[in-house]
């Protein structure tokens, strides 16, 4: 992979002190989903689901002068740590890439009032939020409505179907956290709903799209199953306490969960899941 645009999207993001190693990682994996999705130079892109920017500078680099990116996010501006959303957007929006860029937070994509023209965008772009969200309900309204404002669907989310045995513990914690999850009224959890990639499949058809290609794309230095790891260990106690109304024997079966993950945690080393990654017209 050529490293110049990989360099020069990193600076135009915020990062912690200074640490671009993180950054750089992450990019890179963006601009393989951005490459496999073939979108040029001049295209108008409509991002669901930006978050801090991460793919939403790979597109605005990759689009140009001539190209915008409009990313919506149903967040606020002061969610996400050590850097919040809106932090992460003033930084991009005062880069070099910073002109082809607009960004909303506080946007629900299904409220009434969110809409665009139609086919106003070159593609859609619906890269790993599948699981924040609450239901498979909620991915097909998404993917619905979003049919008429553009030509062509790009969609990526971790694959649940494990490649090697280091994906193990990524898989396991995942599994733990969108488990409890179904018992919850509401939620912030980076995991919320499971989807298998035959179940973003089916969704995808049933809402109207065509897929014309996809892909299971690799990015073993991702940081993110260890992440994922790390974060369900901290805090699954908390998590299955909280839970008053599920029965002991759910309980006892998280809790066999989370001992499974531990050992792995402890024989396999930690990679992240691939990716799932598709076309749709």
């Amino acid at each position: 992979m050529n490293l110049a645009p990989i360099e020069t999207i990193v600076g135009c993001m915020a990062t912690v002190d200074g640490d671009n190693e993180i950054q750089r990682v992450q990019t890179e994996h963006r601009m393989k989903l951005v490459d496999f999705w073939a979108i040029k130079e001049g295209a108008r892109v409509l991002e669901i689901g930006c978050g801090q920017g991460d793919t939403t500078a790979a597109l605005a680099y990759t689009v140009g002068e001539k190209g915008f990116v409009h990313g919506i996010d149903i967040a606020p501006a002061d969610y996400g740590a050590p850097i919040t959303l809106g932090e992460a957007r003033n930084h991009l929006l005062k880069s070099q890439i910073g002109s082809q860029v607009k960004i909303d937070f506080n946007v629900d994509v299904l409220a009434e009032e969110v809409d665009f023209p139609p086919m106003s965008f070159d593609h859609i772009v619906f890269s790993h939020c599948a699981f924040y969200l609450r239901s498979a309900d909620e991915l097909s309204d998404i993917l619905t409505k979003a049919r008429k404002w553009g030509k062509r669907l790009c969609f990526a989310e971790w694959d649940t179907r494990i490649q090697r045995i280091e994906q193990q513990p990524h898989l396991l914690a995942v599994l733990i956290q969108s488990h409890y999850e179904c018992f919850k009224e509401s939620s912030l959890a980076n995991v919320r709903t499971l989807f298998t990639p035959a179940d973003i499949l089916q969704i995808t058809r049933k809402s109207g799209w065509t897929v014309t290609v996809d892909r299971v794309i690799h990015s073993p230095e991702l940081q993110d199953g260890r992440w994922e790891v790390e974060m369900t260990l901290a805090e699954y106690e908390g998590e299955i306490d909280r839970l008053k109304q599920i029965s002991d024997k759910v309980k006892s079966l998280l809790h066999s969960e989370v001992e499974l993950l531990k050992a792995a945690n402890e024989k396999e080393a930690v990679e992240p899941l691939s990716v799932f990654a598709f076309v749709a017209e």
